[in-house]
């Protein structure tokens, strides 16, 4: 008796609820509702709903979103009682692109050329391609266009293993904890222990900041430097107060410590315009001398990447502090000279 029951409750069920429907991506549906308007077969809610596998109440919507978000000229024709386009329309908008957005888009295709060698130029270029594709002949005419007039270059480009940096990259995002062999200049290969907190780009250079086991605290790997990657099967916790903005805050580059040093150089006026065009620090402070130099004073807390800058002035620039970067100067430039 209670199974004559259930089978009656079901049966009621199935002839209460609609059929299941297999809906396709919103986008794939209204590509096909544009072809069969553009080809005049005049369809409507319901021959839809039954190709595409979904209900009118979809196929309503996605007509509304056509027309109004895509402006298309979409227009229900009573004696046809079907769908139609009140003018011509020459391919499927998409995407809404303005003149700035495209210019934006081709500077965006042009730096793919920073990520040469890594994991992210091919799906980079894959999902730049696809957006090229999805745009209207005429746009398309014009970004080859304008590439003629656009390009980026390099004079270098760091060499890496693909699958190491993919590797690293993934543990970063999955918070996995890495054990490497990782090299340094000169020096013999050495494991290290890891927790890799963030992949950087810094002046189109690629560096890995990790705490590192060993050394109980944050470091800067170079992944170019490193031989060999794998997972030890751990997650690590990423401090909630971590910020690679706030921890290089100090840096001229990608070092930095736990000094305070107050840097003043001065700049011949051959070079001083080429100073004042750019921020160089976000603590920087110009100086307009009476020669047509400049004085740059800044803060910082590691000297390294500043010495290295102020090296490739030449004699158009002198340190005038702290001290300690005074001799380091010196001393580098010594070495030039014995050399």
């Amino acid at each position: 008796m209670a199974r004559g029951s259930t089978g009656k409750g079901k049966a009621a069920a199935k002839r209460g609820q609609p059929k299941e429907l297999h809906s396709r991506p919103p986008l794939d549906r209204m590509m096909q509702i544009h072809e069969s308007i553009k080809r005049g077969n005049y369809p409507n809610a319901t021959s839809l709903a039954q190709k595409l596998e979904v209900t009118t109440k979809t196929i309503h919507r996605d007509i509304r979103f056509m027309r109004d978000r895509w402006e298309l000229p979409i227009e229900f024709d009573a004696a046809y009682n079907g769908y139609k386009y009140t003018r011509d329309v020459d391919s499927f908008p998409m995407l809404k692109i303005n003149e700035g957005e495209l210019f934006a888009l081709l500077i965006a295709e042009k730096a793919l050329q920073n990520y040469r060698g890594t994991v992210f130029e091919k799906r980079l270029s894959g999902a730049f391609q696809k957006i090229a594709d999805s745009l209207p002949d005429t746009v398309n005419i014009h970004l080859n266009e304008w590439s003629e007039a656009l390009s980026f270059h390099q004079t270098s480009a760091t060499v890496m293993e693909v699958n190491v940096f993919d590797r690293i990259c993934q543990a970063a995002a999955k918070r996995k904890q890495l054990r490497i062999l990782y090299t340094k200049p000169n020096q013999k290969p050495e494991e290290r222990l890891i927790d890799p907190y963030q992949v950087a780009n810094i002046n189109n250079e690629w560096y890995l900041y990790a705490y590192d086991h060993m050394r109980k605290d944050i470091r800067c790997f170079v992944p170019a430097r490193i031989e060999k990657v794998e997972t030890t099967g751990k997650l690590f916790e990423r401090p909630a107060n971590f910020s690679l903005t706030d921890y290089l805050a100090g840096s001229f580059g990608v070092f930095t410590g736990d000094e305070a040093y107050q840097v003043r150089v001065r700049f011949s006026k051959m070079v001083g315009p080429f100073i004042r065009e750019r921020q160089w620090h976000p603590t920087q402070q110009l100086k307009n001398l009476k020669d047509g130099g400049l004085e740059l004073s800044l803060k910082l807390s590691h000297l390294i990447d500043f010495r290295k800058w102020i090296l490739g002035w030449g004699g158009e620039a002198k340190v005038l502090e702290p001290p300690e970067l005074v001799e380091m100067v010196k001393t580098e430039a010594q070495s030039i000279l014995d050399n």
